[in-house]
């Protein structure tokens, strides 16, 4: 099957360039070209490409917010090609495929097709079933530019804070920008548990379970702390008293 490429980028030269690589490139077929960030997302759930070469920086939105406007669970295989070298941290971060600083010549170009290559074989192969997920020794967060490695018991609770989330540790806190979400798969189900929409809280730092006005509970924390059970986690509350995990 050819690999159906979108080319997004708002320099003429710079798709000039990608269209006459990929001419050359066996199996790979130009099904498009955008420039702008607004115009590659409509073109992209219009008709879905399988590859897309995406600029950094271009009118109306950047690359990153290109893929933050597409379904997460639908996204093509992404190559940026970009003439700004600091934006490859986030690049891989959003799982990108490959990074390509321009100028990059023809050598460095069928590189990144090889990874595409190796990249769409892998997602198209049937997945075996899940094995149930064991509970992590550790987890590993990025914060502050630094990668923290915390073992679950220096967790005591997680606390939603707008875009963010923090930790709260046996000692310090830290800020990340992750969703609560996220970092509640990240943690699974094991040592954690979600008690409201703004809080998990790891299982052994919970001390008692209170009754609370009108039905409801409240999760006190063994450093003090007390959180409202919401009701729609009440199911968690036999978890609590039995200790099951």
């Amino acid at each position: 099957m050819p690999i159906r490429t979108l080319i997004v980028d708002d320099e003429p030269l710079a798709r000039e360039r990608l269209r006459g690589f990929l001419k050359a490139e066996p199996g790979a077929e130009v099904i498009g070209e955008c420039g702008s960030g607004p115009e590659a997302i409509a073109a992209i759930r219009r008709d879905p490409p399988d590859l897309v070469f995406l600029d950094m920086q271009m009118p109306g939105c950047d690359g990153l917010q290109v893929l933050a406007g597409l379904p997460e669970g639908r996204r093509p295989a992404i190559v940026f090609a970009t003439a700004y070298e600091r934006f490859a941290v986030d690049a891989f971060d959003v799982a990108a495929v490959d990074y390509l600083l321009k100028p990059f010549d023809r050598e460095r170009f069928q590189q990144a097709m090889r990874r595409v290559q190796d990249f769409l074989v892998r997602s198209r192969e049937p997945a075996a079933p899940a094995a149930p997920a064991p509970a992590a020794d550790r987890i590993t967060v990025k914060a502050d530019g630094r990668l923290v490695f915390l073992k679950p018991e220096e967790i005591v609770r997680v606390e939603a804070a707008d875009n963010y989330v923090m930790l709260h540790l046996v000692s310090g806190r830290l800020m990340l920008r992750e969703t609560m979400a996220a970092i509640e798969t990240r943690l699974g189900t094991a040592s954690f548990a979600r008690v409201n929409r703004s809080a998990i809280v790891h299982l052994d730092q919970i001390k008692e379970i209170q009754p609370a006005q009108h039905g409801d509970y409240t999760v006190l924390l063994r450093d003090g702390t007390q959180l409202p059970l919401s009701r729609s986690l009440r199911g968690q509350l036999d978890r609590f008293i039995t200790g099951k995990r």
